[in-house]
């Protein structure tokens, strides 16, 4: 492999340019993470289980955001930033908005949190932070009370995550669990019914049985909802399409399958 496709520590410039290390966009394990965007910087500073410590944000950014609390009072403090900084600490494919946030990572919930809670859904190993925001974004448009994952094979809280969610990622709580089947087995104990979307489901969504409360539970693409996580559900549905295409995008195949649930187990907002 030559220089100039290698990236990281030990990468060089092309000869004649100085090196500059990209700048650090996404968080590691334990460490303070970046927010950015209006929608997901207003919500996380109204989110009382998020600790926000510093914000930044242009003149007109600022304005804007203010707007959107009562009074025009913010939380917290703004430090002024001009977008040329912005796009340094964030990256210049960042679509900032003139507004970053530096938070804590939310905390994780626990099995016994979520008692109570009509509507859950669970994610079997989907990895890809865009996906993952698209399912926050549906998650909270269809009244989700909580969304579990893995601690490994998810995405990380990150800016990329939180921007994805366009402020979901605040306004529907997160449980982390290291093993999804035996916090599957929790719920059911609390007394859900776990249902699998599955391609391969005996019967369609809309023609299986349902009851609150209901964790649906949603497989990577391609692999799929994994054995043990098949074996735990109590049903194994699948979305028929009509058309020549008859799969869909995890995100979009998760809003279709919550509205399908959500209708048939719990009354309609007013």
């Amino acid at each position: 492999m030559t220089d100039k496709h290698r990236s990281g520590p030990g990468a060089r410039a092309p000869a004649g340019r100085p090196f500059r290390p990209r700048p650090k966009r996404e968080r590691e394990a334990g460490d303070t993470l970046l927010l950015y965007g209006l929608h997901t910087v207003e919500f996380a500073l109204k989110n009382p289980r998020r600790k926000a410590r510093k914000l930044m944000a242009t003149r007109n950014a600022l304005a804007r955001l203010a707007e959107r609390f009562d009074g025009g009072v913010l939380p917290l403090e703004a430090e002024e930033a001009s977008p040329y900084s912005l796009d340094r600490l964030l990256g210049s494919d960042a679509v900032h908005q003139g507004v970053a946030l530096e938070v804590d990572p939310l905390p994780t919930l626990r099995a016994t949190d979520l008692s109570g809670a009509p509507l859950v859904l669970a994610l079997d190993q989907i990895t890809d932070p865009h996906n993952v925001g698209a399912i926050l974004r549906s998650a909270c448009a269809l009244g989700v009370q909580a969304v579990v994952t893995t601690a490994r094979h998810s995405p990380a809280e990150s800016g990329v995550l939180a921007k994805s969610a366009s402020g979901a990622l605040d306004l529907v709580p997160i449980m982390q669990v290291r093993n999804l089947g035996d916090a599957l087995e929790e719920l059911k104990a609390e007394g859900f019914q776990i249902v699998g979307l599955d391609s391969e489901g005996p019967a369609a969504l809309e023609d299986t049985p349902l009851r609150a409360p209901v964790c649906l539970v949603l497989g990577a693409e391609g692999k799929g909802l994994r054995q043990r996580t098949r074996e735990i559900c109590d049903v194994l549905a699948r979305l028929d399409m009509p058309g020549e295409i008859k799969s869909l995008n995890v995100s979009n195949a998760c809003a279709l399958a919550l509205y399908v649930v959500r209708s048939a187990t719990l009354p309609r907002a007013p």
